[in-house]
């Protein structure tokens, strides 16, 4: 059996930031991909699959508070275990 076997579902909506309301601190304890218009993104900080958007980093440029000032591409979004 796997580790992807008795993860928890990949929820709709999930963010990387520990702050954000769509969080979940199980979804991370096993390796999660994403696909975005067939190819695998490794930069991907916030993703929602059915409005079809990721959020990645803008170069090295942050915000006042240090994170990554993020941009949303709109496309195909596929979330899998990895």
């Amino acid at each position: 059996m796997s580790a992807a076997e008795n993860a928890p579902a990949l929820p709709d909506h999930l963010s990387v930031d520990p702050a954000s309301p769509h969080f979940v601190a199980a979804v991370f304890e096993h390796d999660v991909g994403i696909k975005f218009n067939g190819k695998e993104r490794f930069d991907v900080e916030e993703y929602c699959i059915s409005e079809g958007w990721v959020k990645v980093p803008a170069g090295k440029t942050v915000d006042r508070r240090g994170r990554p000032v993020l941009i949303k591409l709109k496309g195909q979004v596929e979330a899998f275990y990895r």
